[in-house]
């Protein structure tokens, strides 16, 4: 009998709206808790910038470049040129949540500084997740043509995407480490006060969901993936 699902109705597709709905929600979550928190002007009254820079000095870095871009958001840190790299709501802003934003990449910064181990690999894993998610959807429909679900172009196509599913992953330590350091480091420096802290850790806290859900996602991806092609043909 020949492998399908129906032509109508693809149970599987419920993974897939899961990770969506798991996604949209978390991306609200954490643009309505900056936007509230933005209001609230820190008692320093130091800037992203400004905070970034003061946290890069007290843990000895020196030859970090804090730079403007444009965009919401759109803050990272890039440790191929070692630049810190934060966006408009945040560079110029004195929030809470702007402060906590850029400390949160200062920790990234600090994590490239100290080898962190969950940084180096996701660096490393940078260029076959993007490799493979660019190249898994070809290959499992060329598989589909060629050979059937079950193929094995399927199956490689299956492992690439895995790749890019690792990526996610191993981004959620990553990312909860710096969020933590970037907490003890403003308690610690006095750029936030303790009345402070809770709030940026709400901001952060809702930013860390993103990642969680895009791993979420992309874990449900894969399991669709392996019900649909996983197996060999079924005849």
């Amino acid at each position: 009998m020949p492998y399908r699902y129906g032509y109508y109705f693809d149970p599987t597709y419920i993974l897939v709206l899961i990770g969506v709905v798991v996604s949209l929600v978390a991306s609200a979550r954490v643009k309505s808790t900056f936007h509230k928190y933005s209001s609230v002007r820190s008692l320093s009254n130091m800037t992203g910038a400004q905070a970034a820079q003061r946290v890069l000095q007290s843990a000895g870095i020196h030859d970090v470049t804090i730079r403007h871009v444009s965009g919401s958001l759109t803050d990272h840190y890039d440790p191929r040129n070692k630049t810190l790299n934060l966006s408009d709501p945040v560079y110029g802003s004195a929030s809470v949540a702007a402060i906590g934003v850029a400390a949160h990449e200062c920790g990234h910064a600090i994590q490239h500084q100290q080898g962190y181990s969950p940084l180096s690999l996701r660096s490393a894993l940078v260029p076959v997740a993007n490799f493979g998610s660019a190249a898994a959807w070809p290959l499992i429909v060329l598989g589909l043509v060629l050979g059937g679900a079950g193929s094995t172009l399927c199956q490689i196509g299956i492992i690439f995407f895995s790749a890019a599913v690792l990526f996610q992953i191993v981004t959620l330590p990553v990312e909860f480490n710096a969020s933590a350091r970037a907490i003890r480091i403003l308690g610690d420096t006095g750029i936030l006060g303790q009345q402070e802290l809770p709030y940026t850790k709400k901001v952060l806290g809702a930013a860390a969901l993103t990642y969680v859900a895009g791993a979420a996602a992309a874990i449900l991806q894969l399991l669709r993936l392996l019900l649909l092609f996983g197996g060999r043909d079924r005849d």
